[in-house]
C-alpha cells in the first residue's frame, strides 16, 4: 500500500498513521474486554461480600466503571480515526499500470488512419463552425442562458445525441446489459462510497439544503444500486448500462477547452457498470474495453487506446484504459471513453458483498463509458466532414438518425 500511494503521488504517511490508529483500536478494545470481564466478575462477588471487603469491592467497581467508560471512548475514537484514514487511502494500484504522471501513459494500440485533408484539397472546420453551419450547436445562447461551458444542441444536433444514446443502449442490451435510467441526485453515502469525495470533490456540485450531490457520472448511482446488499455468486456478473445527465464543475480548468463542447458543465452519457467476482475482474475489464472499441469502430473514428499512468488514476481505479479519438483541427487525440477496474474498493465502502458456498466476501466493481455524447459529436463532425460543410453519417448510426446518410448545411 505504501508503494501504491507513492506511485500515485499520494501521501504515504497515511498508511503508517492508519496502522497506528488500528493498533490503538485493537489494544483499547482488548483493554475494554479485560475490564468488562473483571467488572462482571466483581458484580457476582459484591452481593456475597461483607464489611470492609464489600467496601473495597464497591470502590473497585466504581473505579472499573470509569475505566471501562474511558477504554470504550478510546476504542471508539481510535476506530473513527482508523476509518477516516482508511477512507482517505486510494485503491491499491494494479502492478501492471504504468508509473508516472499524466503524460506517462502507454499507448496500447492505434486504430484507423486520420484523414489527410490537405490531400483532399480543403482545410477542416472545427466542430463549433460545423455546428453553426449545420444548425446543430449553439454555444453563444448557451453561454447567455447558463454561463460559460454551456450549450444548446439544436435541430440535427439534438437528434444526433438521441441517436448516439439509442445506438449505445442497443449495443449494450444486445451484450446482456440491463438498461437503466439513473437518479442525477444522490445522497452523500453514494458519492463518498464510490470515491468521488476525495481528490475529485472539487468538481462535484453539492446542494446543501437537500444534502444531495449532482452526479458527474451514472457510475455513482449504479455502484450504489446494491449498497448494503449481499449478492449470490450465481447472479454474477451483473451488468448495467445507465443513461444520465452528468454535472461537473470543471474546477481547475481555467483557460482549457473554452471553445465548443469538449469541456462542459452538463452532458449526457451511457455508462456500463459491472458487479463481478474479484477473480473475474481483470478479464471483465478487457471485455468492457472491447465493447467501447466496438462502438467507436462502428462510428468509423480513428482512435488510440492508452494505459493510464499511476499518477493520473482516480482514487478508486486500480487500472484504467482510456480511448482517445483523433480530433483533426486540434491535431491530437482526445479522450472520449474510459474504463476502470476498481477491484474491491467501492464494494467495501458501499458494503456490497457476494455469497459463495456459504461464505460472504467483497466483490469487484468495474465501469466503462460507452458514449459521452458531446465529445463523440465533436469527433463525428470533425472526422466525417466534407468540403461543403456537410457531414457523412457513419453507416451504423443511420438507422438511429432516421436513415439519414448525410447531414446537410442549413439554409441561411
Amino acid at each position: 500500500m505504501r508503494a501504491s500511494q507513492r506511485v500515485r503521488g499520494e501521501d504515504v504517511d497515511i498508511v503508517d498513521a492508519l496502522l497506528s490508529a488500528d493498533e490503538r483500536r485493537r489494544s483499547s478494545g482488548s483493554r475494554f474486554d479485560e475490564l468488562r470481564n473483571e467488572q462482571k466478575s466483581l458484580g457476582k462477588l459484591v452481593p456475597k461480600a461483607q464489611g470492609e471487603e464489600k467496601v473495597a469491592l464497591l470502590q473497585r467497581t466504581k473505579d472499573l466503571a470509569a475505566a471501562v467508560k474511558a477504554a470504550d471512548a478510546e476504542q471508539n475514537e481510535a476506530k473513527e480515526e482508523a476509518d477516516r484514514l482508511l477512507r482517505s487511502l486510494a485503491n491499491l494500484i494494479d502492478p501492471a499500470a504504468p508509473v508516472g504522471g499524466e503524460e506517462d501513459f502507454v499507448t496500447l494500440e492505434e486504430i484507423g488512419t486520420p484523414r489527410d485533408f490537405a490531400a483532399e484539397g480543403f482545410e477542416p472546420r472545427d466542430h463549433v463552425e460545423l455546428g453553426q453551419i449545420l444548425g446543430a450547436i449553439d454555444t453563444e445562447r448557451g453561454a447567455k442562458v447558463a454561463g460559460a461551458r454551456s450549450y444548446y444542441l439544436t435541430g440535427v444536433g439534438a437528434l444526433l445525441e438521441l441517436a448516439l444514446v439509442n445506438m449505445a443502449m442497443a449495443q449494450a442490451t444486445a451484450a446482456g446489459f440491463t438498461a437503466m435510467i439513473t437518479p442525477a441526485l444522490v445522497r452523500p453515502a453514494a458519492m463518498d462510497g464510490t470515491g468521488f469525495l476525495g481528490q475529485a470533490a472539487e468538481n462535484v456540485y453539492y446542494l446543501p439544503e437537500e444534502e444531495r450531490y449532482l452526479v458527474g457520472t451514472s457510475e455513482v448511482p449504479l455502484a450504489a444500486y446494491h449498497m448494503d446488499e449481499i449478492l449470490d455468486a450465481g447472479q454474477l456478473p451483473l451488468r448495467y448500462a445507465g443513461f444520465s445527465s452528468c454535472f461537473r464543475r470543471e474546477a481547475g480548468t481555467y483557460g482549457k477547452d473554452t471553445r465548443g463542447i469538449i469541456r462542459v458543465h452538463q452532458f449526457e452519457k451511457v455508462e456500463m457498470f459491472v458487479f463481478t467476482s474479484p477473480e473475474e475482474a481483470e478479464a471483465e475489464h478487457r471485455r468492457l474495453l472491447q465493447w467501447e472499441k466496438d462502438f467507436l469502430n462502428a462510428l468509423e473514428l480513428p482512435y488510440r487506446v492508452i494505459d493510464v499512468a499511476s499518477g493520473d488514476l482516480g482514487s478508486s481505479a486500480a487500472r484504467k484504459f482510456d480511448i482517445e479519438a483523433w480530433i483533426p483541427t486540434q491535431g491530437k487525440y482526445r479522450e472520449v471513453t474510459s474504463t476502470s477496474n476498481t477491484t474491491e474498493y467501492q464494494s467495501r465502502r458501499l458494503s456490497i458483498r457476494m455469497r459463495e458456498e456459504g461464505k460472504v466476501r467483497p466483490l469487484a466493481t468495474l465501469n466503462g463509458t460507452l458514449v459521452a455524447v458531446p465529445r463523440t459529436i465533436v469527433a463525428i463532425l470533425e472526422n466525417h466532414q466534407q468540403a461543403d460543410g456537410s457531414v457523412v453519417v457513419p453507416e451504423a448510426l443511420r438507422p438511429f438518425l432516421g436513415g439519414r446518410s448525410v447531414i446537410e448545411p442549413v439554409a441561411k
